[in-house]
C-alpha cells in the first residue's frame, strides 16, 4: 500500500532532533467482546456482538511529529516526510537501528525473515489485522524468531481510519483481538497506516496515550513506497541517509509489491553494522518517534463523548498494566486466563465480560430480540441472563459482564475454590 506524499517546507531551525470470596458492578468492554457501533448508542443486540469477526467491528462515526539531516535533502520533490522527535532507549545512548515493517505478513515475510536470521538481527512488523487472519503461520514465525509485533490497523483504509477516531480505534481493537488468538499477547506497539502527520491530531495523541497504547512512526523512510517498483539501489540509498542519529527507526514493508525491499535488506544491515550499529526490536520502553500535528488532517470529526471514552479508553490501559494479576480459571475441565483488564473486582466479586468469558471455554452466547436476553450454552448448561439483572448482570458500552461465580453456578459448576497466588488469582469450579 503506498503512501500519501506530502510537499512540506521547514526551516532548518524547525527540525528538532529533537483470599476473599471474589467471584462475581459495572465494566467495559475490551478485546473480542468490543463492537463499535455508530455514533447512536449502542444497541442491546451489539452488547453480544461476534467475537474477532470484520463485521464484529465495523466503523462508526463518534471521534475525536522526517528526516534530521540536511534541509536539501529533507524537501524532496513529491515526498517529504515531517519531522519526528528524534527516537531513543529509555537510558540508553547506543547506536542502534530498529528495523521496522508495515503492510505485513505477506509471501514475502518469510524471505525477509531469513535474511534477519541468517544476519541474527532483529526487527518489528506492523502487521495489517486483515494479512494477519489469512497468515497465521507467519505471525508465529515472526514471534518464534525474537522480533516484535506491532498493530498495523485492520485494512490501512484511510477513508475509514481517520475519518473520526472511533473507526481508527475500531480497526485497533479488532486487529488486536486476532493477533491475541494467534499468539497469546496484545501488541502495545501501533503505527498509523501513512504514518501520523496528516492524520493525527492531538486526540488521536492523546486518547491512545491513555489508552496504554505506543504510537511509533519513523525518522529514515527508506521509501520503498514513494511509488510502485522502487529500484533496491534506490531503497538501499534512502535508508541508509541517517544524518548520523544515534537511534534509527527505519520504516520498510513486507507487503506485496515490495520485492525489491527484499532484495535491498541485506546490503542495508551490513551498512549499518559497519557503522557500528546494533539491531533491536521497539518495546514499550522505547520513547516513540512521533510527527508533528500538522498536514491536511479532516475536518469536523466528531469528538468522543467523555461516556466514550469513559467506557473504551480509560480502562484499556488496564490491558498492559503488569501489576494487575491475572486470573486463571478451571471450569468444567477447561482452562483459561483472563489477564488484567480482562476482568474487573466490584463488591468482591469478579465481574467477566460474558461473550470473551464463555468462547474461551468452548461455550457461545447469542442475543434473543424478542426476549431481550443473552442465551448462553455451554455443555449441558442454559442460562438466559438480562442487562438489568442487578448486581450479577451489568451492560457497558457494548459489552455484556457478569458475576463469574454467578454465571458458572447458574450452568451448572459451582465455584469450590478462590485462591491468590503470587503471579495471579486461581478460581476453580466443578
Amino acid at each position: 500500500m503506498y503512501r500519501k506524499s506530502w510537499i512540506v517546507i521547514m526551516a532548518a531551525a524547525a527540525l528538532l532532533a529533537a483470599a476473599a470470596f471474589l467471584v462475581g458492578g459495572p465494566a467495559w468492554g475490551i478485546g473480542g467482546v468490543y463492537k463499535p457501533n455508530s455514533a447512536k448508542a449502542a444497541s442491546l443486540t451489539g452488547l453480544i456482538g461476534s467475537t474477532g469477526s470484520a463485521q464484529a467491528f465495523q466503523a462508526a462515526p463518534v471521534s475525536w511529529a522526517a528526516q534530521t539531516s540536511e534541509v536539501s535533502q529533507a524537501v524532496q520533490a513529491s515526498l517529504v516526510t515531517p519531522a519526528p522527535l528524534a527516537a531513543k532507549t529509555a537510558g540508553s545512548n547506543a547506536k542502534t537501528v530498529y528495523l521496522t515493517f508495515d503492510d505485513g505478513p505477506s509471501k514475502l515475510t518469510a524471505g525477509v525473515l531469513n535474511i534477519l536470521n541468517r544476519y541474527k538481527v532483529k526487527a518489528t512488523f506492523f502487521v495489517l489485522g486483515q494479512q494477519a487472519q489469512h497468515s497465521p503461520e507467519l505471525i508465529r514465525q515472526i514471534e518464534d524468531g525474537g522480533h516484535a509485533v506491532g498493530n498495523h490497523s485492520f485494512d490501512h483504509n484511510y477513508d475509514k481510519l481517520y475519518h473520526n477516531f472511533s473507526d481508527f480505534w475500531g480497526q485497533i481493537k479488532q486487529t488486536e483481538e486476532i493477533l491475541r488468538n494467534i499468539t497469546g499477547s496484545r501488541p502495545q506497539l501501533v503505527r498509523a497506516p501513512g504514518g501520523t502527520y496528516g492524520h493525527f491530531d492531538q486526540t488521536y495523541f492523546s486518547l491512545m496515550d491513555q489508552a496504554g497504547y505506543k504510537v511509533f512512526d519513523w525518522n529514515v523512510d527508506s521509501g520503498d513506497s514513494a511509488r510502485k517498483g522502487v529500484p533496491a539501489s534506490d531503497i538501499l540509498k534512502q535508508a541508509t541517509e541517517s544524518g548520523g542519529l544515534q537511534q534509527v527507526v527505519l520504516l520498510m514493508h513486507d507487503g506485496g509489491g515490495h520485492e525489491n525491499t527484499v532484495k535491498a535488506l541485506p546490503k542495508i544491515i551490513e551498512y549499518y553494522q559497519a557503522k557500528g550499529y546494533s539491531f533491536a526490536t521497539l518495546t514499550p520502553d522505547v520513547k516513540p518517534v512521533q510527527f508533528r500535528v500538522g498536514g491536511s488532517i479532516p475536518q469536523n470529526r466528531q469528538e468522543p463523548s467523555q461516556a466514550w471514552i469513559d467506557s473504551h479508553i480509560t480502562p484499556n490501559a488496564a490491558l498492559f498494566d503488569s501489576r494487575i494479576l491475572p486470573l486463571a480459571l478451571t471450569a468444567g475441565g477447561v482452562q483459561t486466563v483472563l489477564n488484567g483488564g480482562e476482568y474487573e473486582m466490584s463488591g468482591g466479586r469478579f465481574m467477566v465480560p460474558l461473550r470473551t468469558t464463555m468462547e474461551r471455554l468452548g461455550g457461545k452466547v447469542s442475543w434473543n430480540p424478542d426476549s431481550g436476553q443473552a442465551e448462553v450454552k455451554w455443555g449441558k448448561g442454559r442460562l438466559m441472563l438480562r442487562p438489568d439483572q442487578g448486581l450479577d448482570v451489568h451492560s457497558s458500552g457494548n459489552t455484556l459482564w457478569v458475576s463469574l461465580r454467578s454465571l458458572l453456578e447458574g450452568l451448572g459448576h459451582p465455584v469450590v475454590k478462590v485462591a491468590k497466588a503470587v503471579d495471579g488469582w486461581q478460581v476453580k469450579a466443578s
